[in-house]
């Protein structure tokens, strides 16, 4: 089996790549950065964003394509017949971002935003939940059946640790550099399921030519859920061992984070909701009651995360108001740029 892996560098594709290598798959995997071939894998160097680049790579017949890339929903409708008929199977990543809220387990057939929301606004963009079923209704509407969606959720790793709407380089980096994290006290008391990137990867890997998951849409996630306010807890511990004192905490209302967070819609429309799953179709293909435990998992990813320390690029523009907010200030020297100061010390002494 020969296997193209469009964006697979994130924490669900550099394990299922790892995966499917161990498997003796053939696996193709397209880099900005990266190049280069060992034995059955191989990095394309290219940007898979340009159709150009594309459609050299799709001239060759794959067997499945992994696609983990964010499109446009107008940019996912030029390229969607050109991906189709390069392959006999389709992954498309989606997201359980799509499905509104539900007092019950979410199944694969839960009403979506899409279908449910009365929010004028929100249906007017191409926000990602939106997006995600735009694409889907794509696939489904289309007149073939050799594709295969799958509906991941918050999914962490030893890069990636949320909390709630905040990535690490929102909250974790402010506490190792001695200021205050803060969150939303709404968001702290709800329910939310988080799952392995190396867990998701063993699900997608079982659905690859597999005839039976063809036309078919799965969410793969973590069969326990949990609160937010015991993952921070968790959170707390780890780092009061590790810093030798407990940091500091600020909780805000939804409203209130809203004003300085980006994603609005994502905490209306997810953050906010209470989400477990009902797996019984996956579990058809793999046992989601052996997926590692999350809070064992986020332990032993934050312990690992603090050995290396490897963060992302910072938004010091917010981390500015952020400060405002809590009477604290970063020294200069710690921000990169000249650019970044002038965005750091505006929004740090703008008048709330």
């Amino acid at each position: 089996m020969r296997v193209l892996v469009l964006g697979g560098t994130g924490a669900m594709g550099t394990h299922l790549v790892d995966l499917l290598i161990q498997s003796g798959v053939e696996v193709a995997v397209t880099s900005r950065s990266r190049s280069g071939a060992e034995g059955i894998f191989q990095y394309i160097h290219g940007d898979a964003q340009n159709d150009t680049f594309l459609r050299s790579v799709l001239r060759e017949k794959w067997d499945v394509i992994v696609d983990f890339m964010n499109y446009s929903t107008d940019n996912f409708k030029k390229r969607v017949n050109v991906l189709l008929d390069a392959t006999t199977q389709y992954v498309f990543f989606s997201s359980a971002r799509v499905y509104g809220n539900s007092a019950i387990p979410l199944t694969e057939k839960s009403p979506r935003l899409l279908d449910m929301s009365e929010d004028q606004a929100f249906l007017a963009t191409d926000e990602y939940a939106l997006a995600k079923a735009r694409q889907e209704n794509l696939l489904i509407q289309s007149d073939r059946y050799n594709w295969t969606i799958i509906r991941p959720y918050i999914t962490y790793s030893e890069d990636r640790l949320q909390l709630g709407m905040l990535e690490k380089e929102d909250w974790l980096y402010r506490s190792l550099h001695g200021r205050t994290i803060i969150f939303s006290q709404d968001i702290n008391f709800k329910s939310t399921t988080l799952t392995y990137g190396l867990d998701v990867a063993k699900g997608i890997q079982s659905l690859l030519g597999n005839t039976n998951a063809l036309g078919e849409i799965f969410h793969i996630t973590s069969s326990q859920s949990v609160l937010w306010k015991d993952v921070l807890a968790m959170y707390m511990d780890v780092l009061q061992q590790h810093l030798g004192y407990r940091p500091k905490l600020l909780f805000q209302d939804s409203h209130e984070i809203q004003q300085w967070h980006s994603g609005k819609y994502q905490i209306l429309y997810d953050r906010m909701y209470d989400r477990k799953f009902d797996n019984q179709k996956i579990n058809r293909f793999i046992d989601t009651g052996n997926f590692v435990d999350p809070m064992i998992g986020l332990r032993t990813c934050l312990n690992r995360f603090l050995k290396q320390l490897n963060f992302r690029d910072i938004n010091w523009r917010t981390e500015g108001v952020k400060d405002n907010l809590t009477s604290e200030y970063t020294l200069l020297s710690e921000i990169p740029t000249l650019k970044d100061k002038l965005k750091y010390l505006v929004a740090r002494n703008i008048r709330l």
